[in-house]
């Protein structure tokens, strides 16, 4: 009977062993499924229909439940284990020493020394248990509360984030996605990663297979889709290795957690370049831009919108890497037959925006600005001249190679109606950028484009001649002078009715870019037209419709002018509207700007210094005022106009250089210089 009872005790302790190995093998099996399931679902295409990828996203949380589940079942078991251990070892050992000491009389003694540590050691064993019968309960309560929470439980940890994540790898016929298990401390900013097995023949799955490698980030940027086909994905550099370390989270709020922790970034300026370093005026930058320019006036100086229309970007990217790649010989040739213009042109763009300074450098920006702003047309180009020649000899001589070229696409405006002006709009951002991308800096941007104006029509002058030393070199003006400048124009004798460009904005179905932000002024207060110069105010009206498209801006025809002229234009965005539409943007949606040229018929030998003098002089009396040219609010407290709008109840303002007056039924301020008293 004795043997029996051992038996079945025994049978009892196999039978748990069983139950407890059930668990494990339950475990195993799940996570097995999540993670063959998981990296079906990560290698989807991002190019998939909304539906599929919806379908797929409700499959992998449906079973990242189930995983989820069998883990704390498992962990259950393990704790419960751990647990027990504290007294059923212990257990049947003070049996084993009480039956010793009774068993031997020799051990009696010994047994009443031992008495005081035999019963304290029954008390402790009593805590241990009643301990692990409360432990037990709060563990059980809390895997409860773990299953029926919203989002995963991120246990404490000596890492700010840690978790695995799939790293891509170059290999000989492509790319490859190796899973890691990656950790980062943001107060060392020490970012380390071991590569992992999810499949390890059934023993311990996420087996860490080699040494961990260790980095120190560097920079972390969020990836946009439109460049990569895969999704939640983000770059980090590190010091420790060159280039970018490109890495897959396993959803969206994964790779939000992992950004959070390395105070990563939203892609900017180059977001659609998948190289994240900066280019350099070296022989292949300089290779490059001949190649294109030659490509450009072999076949395709006469296309409409060129330079305007954007390349798709995957075979702009495709490019980019193409040339620009480590291996990849300085003189290398660009394909005429493999690349179309509107790729090439996007490319040549690239390249000239991602400099790690633009072409007319930081330190000449303000000079630059500030020389475009005066009032005398003769100095403006002559500083300039003298501006272009203080210039680093490389970059002059990159401005001399491209401005050759705009003159040559400005000769043939007729047919691809790329005119100065909107080279201007197009190329001044491109070679000019200030340093810090402040709204001061924003409200420049169309002197940015007046600047590459008058490099284009003074071409031979400023590249082929000496600057005259006895010019006098802009000094930067203060902000509470700048907003008195007067309206620039760089033509002079009659203005005449200007000829407008018309975007043609690439297929909205198309993965393709029309025009980067920094590419297109938004919120510019004057007409771009008003900066033209002489020749662009012959060129042909090209008739528009307001039209509407997919995810574009609407074409607006502006009312017809006091005089029964009419003037048609395109209304940009303002700053403030324009950077809440960014912020909501998603990552496949494209950047689209447009090109505004608004006519004027009003004489331009009309003296500002009049309308300065009148204003000031009728001090404290409203009168009446027409506008001279067209205008975008960009703030709630300015007033939107078209050219010839009549104002009432006009009158200085206090804040200098505007006038307060009162439109359609508005009350606001108007630039002072774009109206005259009537």
């Amino acid at each position: 009977a004795q043997s029996l009872k051992e038996f079945a005790r025994l049978l009892i302790a196999v039978e748990e062993e069983r139950r407890r190995l059930d668990g494990k093998k339950k475990f195993d099996k799940e996570s097995e499924k999540y993670y063959s399931i998981l990296e079906k679902h990560l290698n989807l295409s991002a190019k998939k229909k909304e539906s599929h990828l919806q379908d797929a996203d409700t499959q992998i949380d449906r079973e990242h439940q189930n995983f989820y589940e069998a883990s704390l079942e498992y962990v259950f078991k393990i704790q419960e284990v751990q647990e027990k251990k504290k007294f059923e070892f212990v257990e049947p050992l003070l049996a084993f020493l009480q039956g010793l000491f009774t068993f031997y009389h020799e051990g009696y003694e010994l047994a009443q020394e031992f008495a005081p540590y035999k019963q304290q050691l029954q008390f402790n064993l009593q805590n241990t248990r009643n301990n692990f019968e409360s432990t037990r309960q709060e563990v059980e309560r809390l895997m409860q509360r773990m299953k029926s929470a919203n989002q995963d439980y991120r246990p404490p940890s000596q890492w700010t984030m840690e978790g695995y994540l799939y790293v891509q790898e170059k290999r000989p016929l492509g790319f490859t996605w190796i899973k890691h298990y990656c950790s980062y401390d943001k107060g060392t900013k020490t970012f380390t990663m071991s590569i992992a097995e999810t499949k390890s023949g059934g023993k311990v799955n996420g087996l860490v297979t080699s040494s961990p490698e260790i980095f120190k980030l560097k920079s972390c940027i969020r990836r946009k889709t439109d460049s990569i086909d895969k999704r939640f994905c983000f770059d980090i550099e590190v010091f420790e290795r060159p280039g970018i370390i490109t890495l897959q989270a396993f959803s969206e709020s994964n790779r939000k957690l992992w950004l959070e922790a390395m105070d990563g970034k939203e892609p900017v300026r180059i977001y659609f370049f998948s190289l994240s370093f900066y280019m350099f005026l070296n022989e292949a930058g300089f290779n490059f831009v001949r190649k294109c320019i030659h490509a450009v006036e072999t076949r395709g100086i006469t296309i409409l919108g060129l330079y305007r229309i954007g390349g798709v970007n995957s075979k702009v990217q495709k490019l980019m890497n193409t040339i620009f790649s480590p291996k990849s010989p300085p003189d290398m040739d660009i394909d005429m037959e493999l690349w179309d213009n509107k790729t090439i042109t996007s490319g040549l763009k690239n390249y000239l925006r991602c400099l790690s300074e633009p072409l007319m450098t930081f330190k000449l920006h303000k000079d630059f600005i500030v020389a475009v702003k005066s009032d005398d047309q003769n100095y403006r180009v002559e500083a300039v001249h003298a501006l272009v020649h203080k210039l680093p000899e490389k970059n002059r001589e990159m401005l001399d190679i491209l401005i050759k070229h705009l003159v040559k696409v400005s000769l043939h405006s007729q047919q691809n109606l790329m005119t100065v002006s909107n080279l201007g709009v197009i190329f001044g951002p491109t070679l000019m950028r200030a340093q810090e991308e402040t709204v001061a800096a924003m409200m420049n941007i169309k002197f940015q484009n007046i600047v590459v104006e008058i490099l284009i029509e003074h071409y031979e002058k400023i590249f082929h001649t000496a600057p005259d030393p006895n010019i006098p070199l802009p000094q930067p003006q203060s902000r509470s002078s700048s907003r008195r400048t007067r309206a620039i124009c760089l033509s002079t004798g009659s203005r005449k009715p200007k000829g407008r460009y018309t975007p043609c904005l690439a297929d909205p179905d198309s993965d393709s870019y029309s025009s980067s932000p920094d590419s297109t002024p938004m919120g510019s207060i004057e007409s771009l037209s008003s900066h033209s110069s002489e020749q662009n105010s012959t060129t042909k009206c090209v008739p528009s419709q307001p039209r509407e498209k997919s995810g574009g801006i609407p074409w607006i025809a502006s009312p017809p002018s006091s005089n029964g002229q009419k003037s048609s234009g395109l209304w940009t965005t303002s700053p403030e509207s324009s950077s809440k539409e960014d912020a909501t943007k998603t990552d496949v949606e494209s950047d689209c700007q447009s090109v505004t040229s608004v006519t004027g018929t009003e004489n331009a030998s009309l003296s500002t210094d009049l309308t300065k003098k009148s204003s000031y002089s009728l001090s404290g009396l409203k009168r009446q005022a027409k506008a001279m040219y067209s205008c975008k609010a960009e703030h709630s407290h300015e007033l939107s106009f078209p050219q010839g709008a009549i104002f009432s109840n006009v009158y200085p303002s206090v804040e200098p250089g505007w006038l307060k007056a009162t439109y359609e039924g508005k009350t606001g301020l108007v630039p002072e210089n774009y109206v005259v008293f009537l």
